[in-house]
């Protein structure tokens, strides 16, 4: 719960929060943490030379589907976008997924094409679909969902 002030940072961007959901509040920051420290779903992502939390990435057994499958996504604060941290960390955790949990698959999923799917791409993940105004974005207009996988074995690829 020491991260609180990080993150609140970041969840409480309208900008980092655009595609996501509308901006947190305090108070739904230190619910939002104090859920993921219970069901132990994330990961914090720390700039060690400064000491501060710089991001998330949730990583967690999609439910409903078969053991070995999880899901993962990212929020980074906005002052560290397009430096490659989110990449770092997201190939720590496909190589911690599939190297450690022995998971089959690991997908992720967005409403974002422009930021979002190009890191998918970047991770070597493949596009599994493309579900057309599938969902209400943050400002409540319909938006596409675009889910995006990648399998053991292809991480190397």
């Amino acid at each position: 719960m020491a991260d609180v002030p990080d993150a609140f940072q970041i969840f409480s961007n309208p900008v980092v929060m655009a595609q996501c959901e509308p901006p947190y509040t305090l108070q739904k920051t230190e619910d939002m943490l104090a859920s993921f420290i219970r069901q132990n779903i994330a990961f914090a992502v720390v700039k060690r030379d400064e000491q501060r939390v710089i991001g998330h990435l949730l990583f967690k057994q999609l439910p409903r589907e078969e053991q070995g499958i999880f899901e993962m996504g990212w929020i980074f604060n906005q002052s560290y976008w397009r430096s490659g941290f989110a990449f770092e960390a997201a190939c720590a955790i496909i190589r911690y997924g599939f190297d450690t949990l022995y998971l089959h698959k690991i997908c992720a999923e967005t409403i974002d094409p422009h930021k979002s799917v190009p890191l998918m791409k970047k991770l070597g993940m493949r596009q599994e679909g493309h579900f057309r105004q599938h969902t209400r974005g943050p400002d409540g207009n319909w938006a596409d969902v675009y889910w995006y996988a990648i399998l053991r074995g292809e991480e190397n690829a």
